[in-house]
């Protein structure tokens, strides 16, 4: 590997990019000092033995991304393609004409829907698949990098495709070794008519302006712009890098555009700022970013078999499912391929949607949008749990940028008289959403009042983790909005064969189904009492609206929480003992206040009859559904300290997706089965699993933590959990043996005193910021 390009190389630099015009200076990143690259950690490597189909790239494609810019690769030897996505790459607009029933258009174009933003092949031609042998590809979790390696000829190939950070572009680097060459041409073309080009900008219908550039540099041989495709010839090594995005501010006062920002010129810009270093030098600065994030949570589940190790990840996965023998090791890596897709998806810009940052084309269902009433909540569970709090601030930054338009659309349009879940009080104020939201401020399908409250609790929840005052400040907007809208929605009823009075949620759905119009649903009843704790709490540690903050206080003791139902004896879910829905369906709504929230806890502390409903609707609710229902069954049943329902439905998740059912695909994808034969990938599962995992080795609540409380028997036997933040301010290194904690490290971000327990036995930890203490003897 050459240390920086060759003169050759730059001359052939040089022929590219001089068809680029001059561009302005970016801040360049820092460079880590040069180093002996390190040896790939297997337990952090999956593996394959094929490439992917171009026409099945999100079952098989490997994704790479810089929490903005993403791709799939697919890893053909004579035919790389990449699909890149830009994660503001999206048509529609504000969206604020409602339908004839009171509720939104979902459209692709007014609504709008998340699109790729290009195509890269680079062609190969005397690389064909069938003329290669030993073929492998892998994915590094650890370093960020999907590689491919092969033989043709006698020669050894191997290609690095990465997505960096600092740099801002996609980097592909062609190597070999025993006198090999590369000798082809790459191809860079839009999605949405435009020809290819070396670069290209141009703007969609809604006014969003984008653009794409790409630049090439090798060594030994030549690399020229060829028309519209640069050409390359003779190479003994060939570095490509790409960038692009779109004009997208996060401003609703400036209509979500930065009219300064010229796409396609700044997109020259980074390519040719980063071909200026060496493919070494572009990696070495990415693997650093990267595993800064990555390396801060440690996992060992137990030890797999030769056997297990033997396998590629697609044979193992089948094997799991086949044979049905634990496979604690590949376990591990779905839960850091799950942080892999985090790092890779979620940082500097919009946050993860229901495709992540991941397209095969430009029509993804539901339009890749943001689900307010589970999806984008799941896909933030494991951020904090798994050590990538950083990566968390996209997604509150997102609702920070899009709380001026909510305000004004819930103002100009709630309590539309068509709108069958208007405030039947005639008051209204704050912010809610709908359903569906978008990256312009807009609603899409129904409007969903209670989801203000889950959205914020979920922001809220990241300061329990995280103990940050700024964030805190930052939130409050929405924690005071969502606040103000409920003091407005709030009805009160008198309960029914008594004379007392509480509050309850005015018309709503209990998602998805069920009566349209049920007042006082589980659902709403319970987000809202977590949410009005949590303002009071966030208005008192930032010494605010005490007045406000009062009155709220009254409300939240005021509001009617569900009860057991005499007749089915699960907890309600609507006001009625009669279940008004489906048995077995897919969403837990009524369950809220036992996962994501902690008012149902199986620790004394709360009445054993609503614990018991609980788990009694939950086990009606059954253990099959689609890969993110089972994330949330499993994140209950760990809740419940059942350690077996809790694996089990890990273990459905990892099932080989095959003939587009439920499942796991080739890439480790989740895949959602919409109708018989066709699935869909949708990430929510590849991030809510691994939730469930840490659930099950660690619980945590302000003030109070829980060791292994639903360990199962799979990973008994030993393994550790390091750098694992918990709700409190906390940060715990765990270590165990034949199921019992053989040593537990607890050191402070920010909080100061939490009871430790397992099994029973409670130790109370005093701590001041940045100390640490270490726990021993639980097996005693």
């Amino acid at each position: 590997m050459t240390s920086a390009p060759s003169r050759r190389g730059v001359l052939g630099l040089t022929a590219v990019l001089a068809a680029l015009p001059a561009f302005r200076a970016t801040a360049a990143p820092r460079r880590p000092a040069a180093e002996a690259a390190p040896v790939a950690d297997p337990r952090h490597r999956l593996w394959w033995q094929a490439p992917a189909d171009e026409h099945s790239m999100l079952e098989q494609g490997l994704p790479v991304g810089n929490g903005r810019l993403g791709a799939l690769a697919s890893n053909d030897p004579g035919r790389e393609l990449l699909l890149v996505t830009d994660a503001t790459m999206w048509t529609g607009g504000l969206n604020d004409t409602l339908d004839a029933d009171g509720q939104f258009p979902y459209g692709r174009q007014d609504f709008g829907s998340f699109t790729l933003l290009a195509r890269l092949t680079v062609d190969l031609p005397d690389h064909d698949l069938s003329t290669v042998s030993g073929y492998r590809r892998t994915l590094d979790l650890d370093r960020g990098v999907n590689g491919t390696s092969y033989v043709r000829s006698g020669v050894t190939y191997h290609r690095e495709i990465f997505a960096s950070h600092p740099d801002d572009v996609i980097v592909l680097h062609f190597t070999q070794s025993g006198g090999g060459h590369y000798t082809g041409t790459i191809t860079l073309e839009g999605t949405h008519g435009e020809q290819p080009a070396v670069s290209f900008g141009a703007a969609l219908a809604n006014g969003l302006r984008y653009g794409a550039a790409i630049t090439a540099y090798g060594s030994g041989g030549r690399v020229r712009v060829n028309g519209p495709d640069i050409t390359f010839a003779g190479c003994r090594e060939l570095t490509v890098v790409l960038s692009g995005g779109t004009d997208y501010a996060p401003d609703a006062a400036a209509g979500f555009r930065d009219p300064s920002l010229d796409p396609e010129r700044l997109a020259r810009t980074k390519v040719r700022a980063a071909a200026r270093h060496s493919a070494a030098t572009l990696l070495r600065t990415h693997t650093a970013d990267h595993h800064a994030l990555y390396g801060r949570l440690g996992l060992s589940l137990g030890t797999s078999s030769a056997d297990q190790r033997a396998l590629d990840t697609w044979e193992r996965l089948r094997a799991r499912a086949r044979d049905g023998v634990p496979d604690p090791e590949l376990e591990a890596q779905y839960l850091q391929f799950g942080r892999y897709l985090m790092i890779a998806g979620s940082r500097g810009s919009l946050p993860l949607n229901l495709q992540g940052l991941w397209l095969d084309g430009n029509g993804p269902d539901w339009m890749g949008d943001y689900h307010t009433d589970i999806n984008l909540q799941m896909n933030y569970w494991a951020a904090d749990r798994t050590g990538l709090s950083a990566c968390f601030d996209a997604f509150t930054d997102y609702c920070v940028a899009q709380l001026p338009s909510w305000t004004e659309l819930t103002r100009r349009l709630f309590n539309d008289s068509r709108n069958r879940y208007r405030n039947s009080t005639g008051k209204n104020a704050g912010w809610t959403v709908a359903i569906s939201t978008n990256p312009f401020g807009g609603g899409g399908w129904w409007w969903h009042p209670a989801g203000n409250a889950w959205l914020c609790n979920s922001l809220y929840e990241h300061y329990e983790f995280t103990a940050s005052r700024d964030h805190l400040e930052k939130i409050y907007p929405l924690l005071k909005g969502a606040c103000e809208f409920w003091e407005a929605r709030l009805l009160t009823m008198t309960l029914p064969g008594t004379a007392r009075e509480v509050l309850v949620a005015d018309s709503d759905w209990s998602p998805e189904h069920g009566p349209l119009d049920a007042k006082g649903i589980t659902y709403a009843q319970e987000l809202v009492w977590t949410l009005f704790g949590n303002y009071c709490t966030a208005a008192a540690e930032l010494k605010k609206d005490a007045g406000f903050a009062a009155t709220i206080a009254g409300l939240r003791k005021r509001l009617h929480l569900p009860e057991v139902s005499p007749t089915t004896g699960w907890l309600e879910e609507w006001m009625s003992p009669d279940n008004l829905g489906e048995t077995t369906h897919r969403h837990l709504s009524p369950l809220v206040g036992l996962f994501p929230g902690d008012r149902i806890r199986p620790d004394g502390s709360t009445p054993a009859d609503l614990v018991e409903g609980a788990t009694a609707l939950l086990t009606a609710r059954g253990m099959e559904s689609f890969g993110w229902a089972n994330a949330w069954r499993a994140l209950c049943w760990a809740r419940l300290k059942d350690a077996d329902k809790a694996y089990r439905l890990l273990a459905t998740n990892l099932r080989p997706s095959t003939g587009g059912g439920n499942g796991t695909a080739f890439n480790l994808f989740d895949i959602y089965e919409v109708e018989k034969g066709r699935g869909i990938f949708q990430i929510d599962a590849n991030l809510g699993t691994p939730a469930a995992m840490i659930e099950m080795l660690l619980y945590s609540r302000p003030g109070h933590l829980e060791l292994l409380p639903a360990l199962p028997d799979a990973w008994a036997a030993a393994g550790s959990l390091t750098g694992a933040p918990v709700r409190g301010g906390f940060v715990v290194d765990l270590h165990w043996r034949e199921g019992k904690p053989t040593e537990a490290r607890i050191r402070s971000t920010g909080g100061r005193t939490t009871t430790v327990a397992h099994a029973g036995s409670t130790r109370t930890v005093t701590l001041k910021p940045g100390a640490a203490v270490t726990l021993r003897g639980f097996g005693r």
